[in-house]
């Protein structure tokens, strides 16, 4: 695998390193060595899947609040998203910097979301999906989300949403409080 660090700190995006031949090719999707040699999170304790069957579908941002905080590994495994990630860590760098790109099944890049930041999906083709790993349970307690166009951040969507859930849509501009960044503090 290879390694490319992105504008906002901790972040990845991880190409496959093919070694081919006439029959194709074959390339390690996660090792649990390489991983814990760049400093990232090695464990996994899900596995998730997603199908979007419309262009346009937004899924995000989300995240959950300390101590069930995620890590995530996304890769699209049909069709092609944009995948958006939003630093949410007070003593970090980037803090309330985001940084996006495109995940596709053709061009075959993951990218690795540490603790502390917001996620989202927007689907780029019809019938796209997403898999994705995650370090930490699904605890709705500590679950949360910013909205997508919320003007603090100004992320940069390469197309417009078309498809939103109410949740997704009703999320409030962003508040340090209610958004828990504070439970962050110590990720930064």
């Amino acid at each position: 695998m290879i390694f490319h660090k992105t504008p906002v700190e901790g972040a990845r995006l991880i190409e496959l390193e093919k070694r081919g031949d006439d029959r194709g090719f074959f390339a390690r999707a996660f090792c649990e060595n390489e991983f814990a040699n760049e400093g990232l999170v090695s464990r996994f304790v899900q596995v998730n899947n997603s199908l979007s069957s419309k262009k346009g579908t937004l899924r995000g941002m989300h995240y959950q609040m300390a101590p069930h905080g995620e890590v995530k590994l996304v890769r699209c495994i049909r069709g092609a998203l944009w995948d958006a990630i939003l630093d949410l860590r007070p003593q970090s760098p980037t803090y309330l910097k985001w940084f996006g790109a495109e995940l596709s099944a053709e061009n075959r890049l993951a990218m690795y979301v540490p603790r502390g930041f917001a996620h989202a999906i927007l689907t780029l083709t019809e019938d796209t999906e997403a898999l994705y790993l995650v370090s930490d349970f699904y605890a709705p307690q500590s679950e949360r989300g910013i909205r997508w166009n919320d003007p603090k951040f100004g992320v940069e969507w390469p197309i417009e949403p078309q498809e939103i859930s109410d949740k997704d849509a009703a999320w409030p501009d962003f508040d340090p409080e209610f958004h828990g960044v504070e439970s962050f503090r110590s990720l930064g």
